[in-house]
């Protein structure tokens, strides 16, 4: 049973959602301020699977939560949730690493949809093979440990969301060939892209912040405008 974390100040929101999603199966527990449902996410990271996060909260906004938790390689993946049509509280808690948004209201099914999805591929990232630390075909530079879910750019550790390691790994095994867009929302963010949906540039923003700049000063991270994203292949391995 996968254990979802509420923190909202809105009581009867989580009441419901707690209810909803029980009765698909999850386990739910709740906290009404963000000093409180820090403490708790950091306490119980081992026991929590999901973590659905308001940004309004009295003592700590989810921002602050957000910032804090993504300090720890344990945290578990974020779902935040915002005001109905705030775009800009939305690109700030994906470019600080949360893993998805919904706005309110939602749509419960939507909810569930974005929870499994979230966790189907955090579980990917984890168990995707189970073969230890691999160096793949772009180049020595880059390594992925799937068992342990950390990463390496040319021997610096990167503290990698989980959307960000499941990106890297899509980049490294295909290094060198343009990506598409719709391939990279299928398979890193399990779902179709929507109109507006600027949730996967910034994840990707993200990780092109963490691998920038190579030693030789290279852009290894390349938009290609209509099409995707490219991974450069090191230099002297093409």
């Amino acid at each position: 049973m996968k254990r979802i974390l509420i923190i909202d100040d809105d009581q009867e929101l989580c009441g419901l959602v707690s209810d909803y999603l029980e009765a698909e199966g999850f386990q739910c527990a709740s906290v009404h301020d963000g000093g409180a449902g820090l403490q708790k996410a950091l306490d119980d990271a081992a026991g929590i699977d999901l973590i659905l996060l308001d940004i309004m909260l009295p003592v700590k906004d989810g921002f602050e939560v957000l910032g804090e938790m993504r300090k720890s390689p344990a945290a578990p993946p974020v779902i935040m949730l915002t005001a109905k049509g705030d775009s800009v509280d939305k690109i700030v808690g994906l470019e600080m690493g949360a893993d998805d948004y919904m706005s309110k209201p939602f749509n419960p099914r939507e909810l569930l949809a974005r929870i499994r999805a979230v966790l189907r591929r955090f579980q990917d990232t984890r168990v995707s093979g189970g073969k230890g630390t691999i160096s793949e075909t772009g180049g020595s530079d880059f390594k992925l440990d799937e068992q342990v879910f950390e990463a390496s750019y040319q021997g610096r550790p990167l503290n990698l969301t989980p959307v960000e390691f499941k990106l890297l790994q899509i980049f490294v095994a295909n290094t060198g060939l343009i990506i598409t867009r719709d391939k990279l929302f299928k398979e890193a963010l399990g779902r179709r892209e929507h109109a507006f949906d600027r949730s996967l540039d910034m994840h990707v923003s993200r990780l092109r912040k963490k691998i920038w700049p190579d030693s030789g000063g290279t852009e290894r991270l390349k938009s290609i405008r209509g099409e995707g994203y490219l991974l450069v292949p090191e230099r002297g391995s093409e």
